[in-house]
């Protein structure tokens, strides 16, 4: 999909440069600034005029964001008047001759519901308006019409009409575009959800358990394991942002070991070696603490007291332009086959523990290039390694969050 829409972007911009051109050429002469012919000059316009118009158009189409294009795509056009407008409304009236935005409404309902462009003459009693004519380019994502796209002249253009069209299949790419990243949000969104929903329900119980079991004997290692769990269920069920820190998610991670620790005692060791210069570095929400919940379910939690102790060690280190965290237990392991089936979703882990999460998620942000690294086989424990670029566009931790 996103190869096809990149070729179509590739089409349309030099229909839009010639169009642009043709609009352009007997307005005004222009100062070539060295960049050749004017073709050549009118293409590298266009396209540094698109590249300002598309930003605010890969937030969809609101009326904020048609505001913010409209100009943009009035000088791709060189009309007199553009206008954006949605099913119901008109968003955005760039240029002049606005008192003809009702008639415009009016107009549409045909070119709304068939999705075919159309041009109309416009009825106007002001003698100095230089709006008569009108063309009007639906807007389109999955063959459904968003809004349309019009632009206004003096007379009817056969030029105008085409490159009104192309203009308009530009701004229906940004619009899918759009279209795509939120259902990504969306995706992400929902498997963070899925996440929360399989923290282990008997990890929770078991806390609980634990807990209650200090308060006669000990109330105060009780009210600390229990301010332990609140920061933890308060971490994971947060509802502000997709990203964090790796210091938070460590902090988090250090109030789950605490509660797996006052369970079975010395039975559990853990070696944390954190470099501190990756602290600050940004990943997906509830991406490594899943990671040690898997290594201590599988390395310890299927071993038998008293000799079924288990040592788990997490690692963050500075590797240049990642942070590298590894994880590490000394556990049962896996059949490699059967996490080649979990990892592609065909088979549940055993506990609901999201190792493939986690991998689907990293996927997404970083590319397929990022995702987990793990290392197992039956009765050789497990290690997981996953490489988080410092920095990628869009990945900005939301801050900590502040305590109640």
């Amino acid at each position: 999909m996103s190869g096809f829409i990149a070729g179509l972007c590739v089409a349309i911009l030099p229909l839009l440069a010639a169009g642009f051109w043709l609009g352009r050429r007997t307005a005004r002469p222009q100062n070539l600034g060295g960049l050749g012919t004017p073709v050549e000059h009118a293409t590298f316009e266009t396209l540094h005029t698109a590249s300002l118009a598309a930003p605010p158009l890969r937030a969809g189409l609101t009326e904020e964001t048609a505001r913010k294009s409209a100009r943009r795509l009035r000088s791709l056009l060189g009309t007199d008047a553009l206008c954006l407008t949605d099913q119901k409304d008109v968003l955005v009236w760039d240029g002049v001759g606005g008192h003809h935005r009702t008639e415009i409404m009016e107009l549409l309902a045909g070119p709304l519901e068939s999705g075919r462009g159309e041009a109309f003459p416009l009825t106007c009693g002001a003698p100095d308006c230089p709006v008569r004519w009108a063309v009007v380019a639906p807007l389109t994502v999955d063959d459904r019409v968003h809004g349309a796209l019009v632009a206004c002249a003096p007379r009817e253009s056969a030029v105008l009409v085409r490159a009104a069209g192309e203009v308009a299949r530009w701004v229906s790419v940004q619009l899918e575009l759009a279209d795509l990243d939120q259902s990504r949000t969306r995706l992400i969104e929902a498997e963070i959800k899925a996440l929360r929903a399989q923290i282990s329900p008997h990890f929770i119980f078991n806390s609980l358990a634990v807990i209650a079991s200090f308060v006669r004997t000990d109330p105060e290692r009780a009210r600390e394991l229990l301010l332990e769990f609140a920061d933890f269920t308060r971490y994971s069920f947060r509802r502000h942002g997709d990203f964090t820190t790796l210091a938070e998610e460590l902090h988090a991670i250090d109030h789950y070991l605490a509660l797996v620790r006052a369970r079975f005692g010395d039975r559990l060791s853990v070696t944390l070696q954190i470099a501190p210069e990756v602290l600050p570095v940004a990943l997906p929400f509830l991406c490594l603490q899943p990671l040690v919940e898997n290594a201590v379910k599988h390395g310890l939690e299927g071993k038998k007291a008293p000799a079924g102790k288990s040592h788990i060690s997490i690692t963050a280190q500075d590797a240049g332009a990642e942070a590298l965290v590894v994880i590490e237990d000394d556990g049962a392991g896996m059949d490699p086959a059967l996490l080649r089936r979990i990892l592609a979703g065909e088979v549940s882990p055993s506990g609901g523990i999201g190792l493939s999460n986690v991998d689907d998620r990293l996927r997404q942000v970083y590319g397929d290039a990022y995702g987990l690294v793990i290392e197992t086989a039956p009765g050789a424990g497990m290690k997981i390694t996953a490489r988080l670029p410092k920095y990628q566009p869009g990945v900005h931790s939301a801050g900590r969050l502040p305590r109640e």
